[in-house]
Formats: C-alpha cells, sequence, structure tokens
C-alpha cells in the first residue's frame, strides 16, 4: 500500500481506476474533472451514467472505462460548501470512503482520486486535502491498495497558513545556495559503483579531512541509546540495520512499513534481499516512520552512501520537519508538493 501525491492531470494516470468528482446526476458540467474525464473516456460513458440514474451526496457508482487508460471509473458526488453547517465534511470524507471501498470490491491494486469539490462546489482547498488525506490513510490501515492522489496544478491545493509560513521562515533561515556550500566528494567504498558521499564543511571540520561515512553515522551518539546503536553498527546490511531499529522502537514491521508509505514492491526488496541499497526517499521515508532525529536521519542515510544537505532544497524541508519534529509523511509530501519538489511517497 501506499499514498502518493501528484501533480497530474487524473485522465492520463495509470491505474485500475479513477475517481471522478461529479453531480448527483452524473451528467458532466462544462469543466472540472467531470467534464476532462468525459472528454477523455468518449461518448460511451455519458451513455452509461445515464443509465445509472442518479446518486446521492457521498455516494459511489461505477462505470466501464472506455477511452481511458484504467478499467473503472468510479463516480462520487461532493457536497457544495455551504459554510460548513450542512455536514459538509463529513459528506465529502464519504466520498473518498465509498470510493476506496468500492474499488476494493472491484479487486482493484491502483486507484487515482482528485481533489472532490475544491473547484466550483466550494469546499476550502485546504479543507479537502485534509480529508482526502485523512480518509485515505484510515483506509490503508486495514486495506492493501495503491492510491495516487491527483493535484492539478499548484493552485489546486492549499497548506494551513501557519505551516506555509513556518517552512518558509526555515528555508529563509537555512538554505545555502549550492555554490556558497563548501562540499567534498569522497568516494563511498562499500558501493558498488563508487557513488560520491557528500559532506559539508561543519562536519569536516568536527571530524577531520579524512571523514568517512563510519565517522558520520556516529554524530551526536556519545551516550547511544538502543536505537542509536543500531544505526552506527555500518557492518550490518541496510535490513539488519532497519529491523533492529525496529524491535528498538517498539514498532512491529508492518506498523513500520505502513507507516512509512512506501510501496509493497521496495519493501519486498528491502525485507528479501540483504544487498538491497535503498534509495535516498525509501531511508527517509522509514526515518519519518522510526520517528529518528536530524542527526539520526543522517546517520541512517551516511550508513547507505546519503546525506541531508543545506543546498538542496527538498533537504532543507525534510530537515524542518525532523528538526520540529513533525512526523506526518502526507503532510511533508504536500508541504514538497506546494515547492515544487518531488514528494516522497513518488519515488519509494
Amino acid at each position: 500500500m501506499s499514498l502518493q501525491i501528484i501533480r497530474q492531470d487524473i485522465t492520463k494516470t495509470k491505474c485500475d481506476a479513477i475517481v471522478n468528482a461529479t453531480n448527483t446526476k452524473l451528467s458532466p458540467g462544462g469543466h472540472g474533472v467531470d467534464a476532462s474525464v468525459h472528454k477523455a473516456a468518449g461518448p460511451e460513458l455519458l451513455k452509461e451514467c445515464k443509465e445509472k440514474g442518479r446518486i446521492n451526496i457521498g455516494e459511489a457508482v461505477y462505470t466501464k472505462a472506455y477511452n481511458l487508460q484504467c478499467r473503472y471509473v468510479i463516480h462520487t458526488a461532493g457536497p457544495k460548501w455551504l459554510g460548513g453547517s450542512e455536514h459538509e465534511i463529513q459528506k465529502l470524507k464519504e466520498c473518498y470512503t465509498n470510493s476506496l471501498e468500492l474499488a476494493r470490491s472491484l479487486n482493484c491494486e491502483s486507484v487515482a482520486m482528485p481533489l472532490i469539490s475544491s473547484g466550483v462546489m466550494g469546499v476550502p482547498k485546504d479543507k479537502v486535502l485534509n480529508v482526502a488525506i485523512d480518509a485515505i490513510k484510515q483506509f490503508l490501515t486495514v486495506n492493501e491498495m495503491d492510491v495516487i492522489l491527483t493535484v492539478y496544478d499548484k493552485s489546486s491545493f492549499e497548506l494551513s497558513k501557519t505551516l506555509t509560513g513556518e517552512v518558509r521562515e526555515f528555508i529563509d533561515d537555512n538554505y545555502i545556495g549550492a555554490q556558497t556550500l563548501n562540499l567534498e566528494y569522497k568516494t563511498n567504498k562499500a558501493a558498488s559503483k563508487a557513488k560520491p558521499v557528500y559532506m559539508d564543511n561543519n562536519l569536516k571540520q568536527k571530524f577531520g579531512a579524512q571523514m568517512s561515512v563510519a565517522a558520520c553515522a556516529g554524530i551526536a551518539m556519545e551516550k547511544a541509546s538502543p536505537l542509536e546503536d543500531a544505526i552506527i553498527k555500518l557492518d550490518e546490511s541496510f535490513s539488519k540495520r532497519l529491523f533492529k531499529l525496529i524491535d528498538a522502537s517498539g514498532m512491529t514491521d508492518v506498523e513500520c512499513y505502513k507507516k512509512a508509505n512506501v510501496s509493497r514492491q521496495t519493501w519486498h526488496k528491502i525485507i528479501s534481499d540483504d544487498k538491497y541499497r535503498p534509495s535516498k526517499n525509501t531511508v527517509i521515508s522509514l526515518a519519518i516512520a522510526l520517528k529518528l532525529s536530524y542527526e539520526q536521519t543522517n546517520a541512517l542515510l551516511a550508513s547507505v552512501g546519503f546525506t541531508l544537505s543545506d543546498s538542496i532544497l527538498f533537504d532543507i524541508i525534510i530537515k524542518y520537519f525532523l528538526v520540529n519534529g513533525k512526523y506526518d509523511i502526507f503532510e511533508i509530501d504536500s508541504t514538497l508538493l506546494k515547492y515544487d519538489q518531488v514528494t516522497l511517497g513518488s519515488s519509494t
């Protein structure tokens, strides 16, 4: 299971089913997701929708996909915003929950969903994003499915003003342009293709010119807890080190896997291949699931040849959440998307 948040036209998403935000008459309007879906699917879709008749707000029904790349189109009628007094949030959540349950009954392994009612229906975009993520998270705790939350463009969603302001200030205070950061490139002898390991000047001064990946992994660990001790054992494979971290955290393997929001394919590689070297984003996702500190996360990254740098905007955003003890991976992905960065879920 996983939830990806991507900026893309939902009709171009490859999956088993896409969710169409429509009205109770199942008739497309002149614009928005509904119009785009019907245009891409062809006139046969409208014929089948007419045969279905009306649906209630929050209800979901399915049709064939016709000219779309998916197998099914799941249609759901979103609520119109009336200030919140008519249970709009609950009805919106029902749209997501009922659509996901219908996709499960159709044996779908993947489904793409839009931000329902965020357009002409007028539901505030930050509320739609929060409802969508909460409903999908609840569904994925007990079901296996890859869910793709599609955002058409940057203006289609909003984060809370408090979070946006805090992240913006943190970036302004910490982001160092690549041209001003003194990076030293070291060869990671453990890597099969001698990929570079990046170390900033502060770490170099602390540990000396010959600083190794092993030294980097020992930062801020003079009084090693079981969690920290598990990180520093660099002679072990990543999977063995990860499972020790999971044990030390008190989590089960399944809990860690679900909280990290990694794909089933990636998780299978981690548990079945001792030589598997995960991507940087996968390591970060697992560190977030384990609620590692910034130093601990950098140590875990260093053990497989990566680090977080103040010269990379993506890394600075990750650093903000780690330093502030914010471990909601979907909130992190939403923030990355706002700043035009690749999300964690789209690359794990």
